[in-house]
């Protein structure tokens, strides 16, 4: 195993040129256009799934809302798919990287912010101002709900990355135990080996959880402001 602990969140290279772009790209070839009447299992079970996620997620939006809906399937196919393949041993997951996710998040919460000032003008700037504040209070609680506003993406791509990080890490860290482990007693190493096999269970359904709730937070985003 490597002895670098952050080795596995370097971005590859080849002939100097990064490969970031060719990983991000290699997930959209996981989920082929099916051309047939009948559709084979796989391509069935991806299809009820997407279904299931719009129809959960787009069912509290009104028509301007769910004009959305192929860019929110779009988004959390992405990084569903992206975090379950930076599992797979000596890959590299782009969701790692902080400026990866905060150009994923900023574009999509300025569109959210965009569309509320252009159809619910007044309702967006009612926001930042609460009914009934104090005279006294105003300026300070505008400030609070503009500095609010701002966080919100920062806070997206914060979370993602925190996220599917630390559980590369825990990974990284028990496997090492393991190997170490293996040649002091060999009770010690099945039993950190089985935590180890737990633990990658946990990061598959968390790296489901995290492109939901990613999804999940644009679309309530997106909600406020159509």
């Amino acid at each position: 195993m490597n002895e670098n602990l952050f080795a596995s969140f370097i971005v590859p290279m080849v002939l100097g040129l990064p490969l970031a772009t060719l990983i991000i790209i290699f997930p959209s070839l996981l989920f082929p256009a099916s051309n047939r009447l009948i559709s084979n299992r796989l391509i069935s079970l991806q299809q009820w799934m997407l279904q299931l996620v719009s129809k959960q997620m787009m069912g509290i939006h009104n028509t301007k809302g769910q004009t959305w809906a192929l860019m929110l399937m779009s988004l959390i196919l992405f990084i569903g798919s992206t975090n379950l393949l930076g599992l797979l041993p000596h890959s590299f997951t782009p969701t790692t990287q902080l400026s990866m996710n905060l150009g994923m998040a900023i574009p999509l919460w300025a569109g959210t912010v965009i569309t509320g000032f252009r159809n619910k003008t007044k309702a967006s700037l009612a926001h930042f101002l609460p009914q009934g504040t104090p005279t006294p209070l105003i300026p300070m609680l505008i400030i609070i709900e503009t500095i609010s506003l701002f966080i919100q993406p920062i806070a997206l791509a914060v979370r993602l990355t925190a996220n599917i990080t630390a559980g590369h890490l825990l990974i990284h860290l028990i496997g090492g135990a393991t190997l170490a482990l293996m040649s002091i007693s060999t009770t010690m190493a099945f039993i950190t080996f089985i935590i180890l096999v737990l633990l990658t269970v946990l990061e598959f359904a968390v790296a489901m959880i995290q492109a939901y709730v990613f999804t999940l937070l644009v679309s309530l985003y997106l909600h406020d402001n159509t």
